[in-house]
């Protein structure tokens, strides 16, 4: 083998390697990655990924209000842009919207490019239909890497995942008392919950009531990332938003 045919196969093969990952440990310690809230509060983050879905959000939004608690939609905006309505509504009751890309992209060899404008499309679609910027992104699927952090950092977002010990796997569709079960049985002040609001999820909705009324009795409130961190005295990037016109 020549030395230009090896540093040609060479290149190729190091240009295919995935991103480095560092530890949760060096990611927390920037700030700039988030898995829980630090605090001895009863309060909880809920956060509802991949929607807003036509049916199912407007009735995880009725629950909400029931007990006024806020949540935080992690949002991909191609359905941002189907569900206008729902965006707005979210918005106006209180909840916190956060980027989640544009197409739903799981890519473990995500680019800084393709993240970029996944990201940047979403904005779009958010600020033009309701005049809203967010600060908060989550990696779907929760895959990250030094690219895909460093990316959203300097786009102005910090990176949210969550709790370790708080996701149900509501994905999967298990059965509505078996989601509630996992939380509630897993619950600790600061936790950072995951559910999700798109594709067929009868069981999401259902599951939320009975936790709802399960941290209501208990003692716990249900607030807004953005509002965990700030009352766990974790910095959180301020966002500007402004309500679209009636």
């Amino acid at each position: 083998m020549t030395f230009t045919v090896f540093f040609f196969l060479f290149f190729c093969e190091a240009n295919h390697i995935d991103a480095i990952t560092s530890s949760r440990a060096v990611y927390e310690k920037t700030g700039n990655v988030i898995w829980d809230g630090k605090t001895n509060e009863k309060i909880v983050a809920i956060t509802f990924d991949d929607g807003p879905h036509p049916s199912y959000t407007p009735q995880i939004l009725d629950i909400l209000a029931k007990y006024n608690a806020k949540a935080t939609f992690f949002v991909s905006g191609n359905k941002v842009k189907s569900n206008p309505d729902i965006l707005i509504r979210e918005i106006k009751e209180g909840h916190e919207i956060a980027n989640h890309t544009y197409h739903h992209y799981y890519d473990r060899n995500m680019t800084a490019e393709l993240l970029s404008s996944e990201l940047d499309k979403t904005d779009k679609v958010i600020w033009d239909i309701a005049k809203y910027k967010p600060t908060l992104y989550r990696p779907v699927g929760g895959l990250h890497n030094d690219t895909i952090i460093n990316t959203a950092v300097n786009k102005g977002f910090k990176v949210v995942l969550w709790s370790w010990h708080q996701d149900p796997q509501d994905w999967k569709r298990p059965a509505p008392n078996k989601i509630s079960s996992h939380i509630i049985n897993s619950l600790r002040a600061g936790d950072i919950i995951l559910l999700h609001d798109w594709s067929d999820r009868p069981q999401t909705v259902m599951a939320l009531e009975p936790t709802l009324e399960y941290l209501y009795k208990n003692g716990y409130k249900c607030v807004t990332v953005s509002d965990l961190l700030f009352r766990s005295n974790q910095s959180s990037p301020g966002f500007f938003r402004t309500f679209p016109v009636e």
